[in-house]
Parts: structure tokens; C-alpha cells; sequence
């Protein structure tokens, strides 16, 4: 038998080896293909229905590449009927132009590009933007840097470029889209590309919902190809990186990668993640966010997922009010998931870190079902969540019934908290008055143990009488202390709940425009400042020295002004109410018998020491 060679592997000239071949009959043998080839393509021009199996609608008028014409014509050539198989070919499919297709429904307006197959944007429609248009999730400069949502990542730079460049065919649930290309969910859009023996194909569902439905296939000659869908750039709420929309007071976006991997949900910020990290672990959800949104990826198979954690950087001026200052790297984090297999299917969701929407959407279950871990942890209240949740919620209940608006809600809550105070606030009067009266005792005993030194043991007889003696006069060192405790324990809780509620974001009240950012007129923290200034000025305090109580009025208000001048003027709010609050009860405190005594025990040992002096 004649020896076969496959056309895709031979040379140009003569065979080698000592057989060679009759180099005329060759030539007569390709004049021959050739003739058939193109006696082919006249007769039958018109493409052949295709097979059953075949999902996807032949191009119109689609060629492929010219390095696929010598393919092409040696697998039309009667060679296809040798012993030998073939190279798997697929017909070419792709689209003749770029288009757009557009997917709304209530919640999001999605606009696809075929090129690709990806997202050009993300529409959020019930969030805005500083500027007050509708939120897009897609940030345009770290994605047209780094790549557009639901491109493909192959670990081949060559074939990523192809992929994510090619003009895939579009259709909508079995149909070309209309002329417009605006689709309402709930529906289905199909991308379709193939060429020199690659096969990409992208379906997508969409509901009514923030989530939607991905199925990926790529094949290589027959082969399946180990492809991940990717959120390569960060989200749109990172404004930092369009300057020209940036606020004065605008601080860099944190961003962080979150997943639940075997039922614990964990977090990490974006300087702890590393770039190109493949992590094949049984993740049941994976995401990457900012304070208020989250892109969160879903594998329908967590047994199968993989993960690759991408970390770039884009260069910012350090002061986001100076776009001259330093340029220093902001964070910009992706991630890409898929399938070990080859195949992936997942769902995606992409949307607002809400409380009852997280809760609604659940991973896959070991059952396969969608009873898995819920997204609510990707709103992370930290350690102080057990106060933070259900101050949260109970905020979140006074605006839904009646109130209608979070900073008179935070206002509100404030003076319940305070009211509810009150009576250890008074306890806290009584102690300090008790032990105003017992401070002469107090002087003789320190007195009594002034010749010894701090490293004396017999100093701890001093402190053993001191405890005898507030036992028998029933004070309690501690008890002032508790009334100043708890709104120090309220700080931490209302500043999480501030930074992470996205019903918070762009929640206005009076002058202030947004709940979550500081104060643009800076008169909370002068507020603060003076009311805090005043409560310490009244207060009578027992045992302390004069000169020294001055400094503590100044130097307490000053620090914490100082302090959340720059934090959310929502936290700003809650503060300066309950420095009202006390100072209105500390003036009410003083005019009262308890008060009166409290007032004049202090000016007495403080003419007392100033008369030893």
C-alpha cells in the first residue's frame, strides 16, 4: 500500500528517504484536489443545513482565517476516505461585525459586546454614582487595563487574546436578536465562536433577580480546554480611578476577596492577596468587593472549583484632592473561576451588599441544590458584629416603619440609648459623691504610706486599707466609669455598621449628603468639639487636680473631633447627639441637691490645695 501523509505535516518539495515518489503524478494528484475543491464551492455555494446535534446556526457569510485554507482543502479532499483520521476541524463561526446586546430587567441593564462575549457594563439601577447616574459595576479605566467582566482566562496568553478579541455570533433563547438588541429578562443569550479547530460557546440566563447563570465550553481539536470566566478589574464604586469625578474628600475604596470553603467564610484585604495564585479547592463561593458591592461567583460543582486570584495595581496621586501629588499603587483585584473539568457552569451575582438580598441567594449544597452557605457574610460587621447586627437591624426597622430617614433614625436610636442610661448615669453621680466625701480619708492614708517607696512591699498594706475603706463607706471605684463605658462600646459597632450598610451609602439627612462619607462643612466636629468641651467643664471631679482636669477638657474634645472629622458623618452624628444628651443632663445633674453638693466638695479641696501651696 502507498504510504499516507497527513497534509497538515507535509513539506514543501519532494518527499525524503530513498522512496521519493514520482513528483509528476503528485502534482497531478493536487491539480486534481484543487479542481474538485473549487468545482465544489461553485455547484454548492449555499452551506448544508447542519447536523442535529449542532446548537448553533451556521455564519451567513463567514470565512475563516487564510492559514485555514490548506486545512480546509486537504480535509475536502477524497484523502477523507484513507484509513487514517483526519485533525478534528469545525466549520468557522463568527459574526461579521461588532454589536451590543442589552439585557434589563427591574434591577440591572447588562450590555454585552460579542467580542469577546463580555461586558462592557453593569448597570446598577437602584444605586448612583457621585455624579447621580445609575452605578455601573464596570470601572472603566481598571477594566480597560486589565479586562472586561466574563472574559475567559486559559493560563495561554496567545489563546486568551483570541478568545477575548474573536467576534462571537450571537443568539437570543434559539433567535438572532432583535435590530435593537435590547432584551428583557427573564431570557437566555447564546455566544458561538470556532476556527481552526477551536470551539467557544457562552450561554447566559438571566431572571428577575441580581443573579445570573453562566455555562462555559471550550474545545481544541475535541479536547475540552481547562477555561475560567473572570471579574478581572475591581467594581465600579472605586470612583478614585476616574479622577474627574472625584470628591474633595474622597478616600481610596478598600477592596477585599472573600469566599466560604467548606462551610467557613473567611476574607482577606487586597494587600494580602497574591497575583496568579490557582487555588483548586471544594470553594463554595468565591468574591471580590468594596465596602458596599460585591462581585460573588458561585460553581455549581464547588468539588470541581478553581480559582485564580488576580491582583494588579494602577497608579493614583496620594492625595485624591491633589491630582499633582505623589503617585502611589491602588489595589485593583479580579479573580477568575472555573471547573477542573474544562466545563464550567456557575452562577454570578453582582450587586449591592443588602442584607436581605444576600440572604436569598445560597451556594450549591453537597446535594447539588442551592442550600449551601448564604452571601450574608460578605458583610462583614467583624468583631463587633454581635452589637453592630442587630444595631443594624434595628435601625434598618425604625426607617422601613415610620421613620423614613437613617440620620434621624441614628439620631433617635441615640436618645433611646442615653434615656436608657440614665439611671446608671445617676448611680455613677452617687458613687462620685461618695467618694468626694470620703477623699480626706483618702489623703491621710496616702499620707500615712507617702515615706515609702513605689517597690516597698508594705505599699500593698496601703492599697488593702483603701479597699477596706470604700467597702465600708459602700463605694465602688468603678461605678463612674460605666456611663462613659458604653457609648465607647457603641463607637465601634455604629462605625461598622456605617461602613458597610449600603442602605447608608448616599443616605442624606439635613445639610449632610452622605451618611457613610465626613462631614463636607466640618460643623459636627466643632460640635462635638464644644459640647464635649462644656460636659467636661461642669462636671465636678473628685480627686482630680485643677490644672489637670483643665488639660482633660481640652485635650478629650480636641482628640476625638480630630478624630471624626475624617470618618463617616453618620458615626459624627451619633457622637455629637450624645455629647448634647449628656450635657443637657450634666446641666440638669448640677442643678439638683446632689449636684449643688458635688460643686461645693470640689471647690473646698480645691481651695484647700491651692491655700497648701
Amino acid at each position: 500500500m502507498p504510504e499516507i501523509h497527513n497534509p497538515n505535516l507535509q513539506t514543501q518539495g519532494p518527499a525524503g528517504g530513498g522512496s521519493g515518489g514520482d513528483m509528476r503524478s503528485t502534482t497531478a494528484f493536487m491539480l486534481l484536489v484543487i479542481v474538485a475543491f473549487f468545482a465544489y464551492q461553485y455547484f454548492f455555494s449555499k452551506p448544508q443545513p447542519p447536523a442535529p446535534a449542532q446548537t448553533q446556526p451556521q455564519p451567513a457569510q463567514t470565512a475563516a482565517p487564510a492559514t485555514n485554507s490548506p486545512a480546509q482543502s486537504a480535509s475536502a479532499a477524497p484523502a477523507a476516505a484513507t484509513p487514517t483520521a483526519a485533525p478534528v476541524t469545525t466549520p468557522a463561526i463568527s459574526a461579521a461585525i461588532e454589536s451590543d446586546t442589552t439585557i434589563e430587567n427591574e434591577l440591572y441593564k447588562i450590555v454585552f459586546t460579542n467580542r469577546g462575549a463580555q461586558v462592557k457594563h453593569w448597570i446598577l439601577k437602584k444605586y448612583f454614582d457621585s455624579a447621580g447616574k445609575p452605578l455601573d459595576m464596570v470601572q472603566p479605566e481598571a477594566a480597560a487595563r486589565f479586562g472586561l467582566p466574563l472574559s475567559l482566562f486559559t493560563y495561554e496568553p496567545a489563546l486568551d487574546q483570541q478568545l477575548n478579541q474573536a467576534l462571537y455570533q450571537v443568539t437570543a433563547a434559539g433567535a438572532r436578536p432583535s435590530a435593537t438588541g435590547l432584551l428583557v429578562a427573564p431570557t437566555s443569550i447564546t455566544f458561538h465562536y470556532a476556527a481552526n479547530g477551536l470551539d467557544a460557546v457562552k450561554t447566559i440566563h438571566f431572571d428577575t433577580s441580581y443573579v445570573i447563570s453562566v455555562e462555559t465550553r471550550v474545545t481544541r481539536n475535541g479536547a475540552p480546554v481547562r477555561v475560567l470566566l473572570q471579574w478581572p478589574a475591581g467594581l465600579g464604586d472605586m470612583e478614585e480611578f476616574a479622577q474627574g469625578s472625584m470628591i474633595h474628600a474622597q478616600m481610596r475604596t478598600p477592596s477585599y476577596f472573600a469566599w466560604s470553603l467548606d462551610g467557613k467564610e473567611n476574607s482577606q484585604s487586597a494587600s494580602k492577596v497574591s497575583g496568579n495564585n490557582t487555588l483548586d479547592e471544594p470553594y463554595q463561593y468565591v468574591a471580590v468587593m468594596d465596602l458596599y458591592f460585591a462581585s460573588a461567583f458561585l460553581p455549581d460543582a464547588p468539588e470541581r472549583a478553581t480559582v485564580v486570584t488576580l491582583h494588579n495595581a494602577i497608579q493614583l496621586p496620594s492625595n485624591p484632592s491633589d491630582p499633582s501629588s505623589k503617585k502611589t499603587p491602588a489595589d485593583v483585584l479580579g479573580i477568575a473561576v472555573g471547573d477542573t473539568s474544562g466545563n464550567t457552569r456557575l452562577r454570578l451575582f453582582v450587586g449591592p451588599k443588602a442584607t436581605d438580598v444576600l440572604s436569598s441567594i445560597h451556594a450549591a449544597g453537597p446535594d447539588g441544590k442551592q442550600d449551601g452557605p448564604a452571601l450574608e457574610p460578605l458583610i462583614e460587621f467583624g468583631f463587633w458584629s454581635f452589637i453592630a447586627k442587630p444595631l443594624y437591624l434595628l435601625l434598618r426597622f425604625m426607617v422601613l416603619h415610620g421613620i423614613g430617614n437613617w440620620g434621624w433614625a441614628i439620631i433617635i436610636s441615640t436618645v433611646v440609648f442615653n434615656l436608657a442610661l440614665l439611671p446608671t448615669r445617676i448611680a455613677a453621680m452617687k458613687s462620685s459623691l461618695k467618694t468626694m466625701r470620703i477623699q480626706p480619708k483618702v489623703d491621710a492614708l496616702k499620707r500615712k504610706y507617702a515615706h515609702l517607696k513605689a517597690t516597698d512591699p508594705k505599699r500593698a498594706e496601703m492599697n488593702t486599707e483603701m479597699m477596706q475603706l470604700y467597702k465600708a463607706e459602700g463605694v465602688n471605684m468603678y461605678g463612674s466609669c460605666l456611663p462613659m463605658l458604653v457609648p465607647l462600646i457603641l463607637l465601634w459597632p455604629y462605625f461598622r455598621v456605617l461602613e458597610y450598610a449600603v442602605e447608608l451609602r448616599q443616605a442624606h439627612w439635613m445639610w449632610l449628603p452622605d451618611l457613610s462619607q465626613p462631614d463636607p462643612t466640618y460643623v459636627l466636629p466643632i460640635l462635638i468639639i464644644v459640647t464635649m468641651f462644656l460636659t467636661q467643664y461642669i462636671t465636678p471631679s473628685p480627686g482630680m487636680d485643677p490644672t489637670q482636669r483643665r488639660m482633660m477638657a481640652f485635650i478629650m474634645p480636641i482628640f476625638f473631633g480630630f478624630m471624626l472629622l475624617h470618618y463617616a458623618s453618620g458615626l459624627a452624628l451619633y457622637w455629637c447627639t450624645g455629647n448634647v444628651i449628656m450635657l443637657a443632663m450634666q446641666i440638669a445633674i448640677n442643678r439638683s441637691e446632689m449636684g449643688k453638693e458635688m460643686h461645693a466638695l470640689a471647690a473646698r479641696r480645691a481651695n484647700k490645695k491651692i491655700g497648701r501651696k
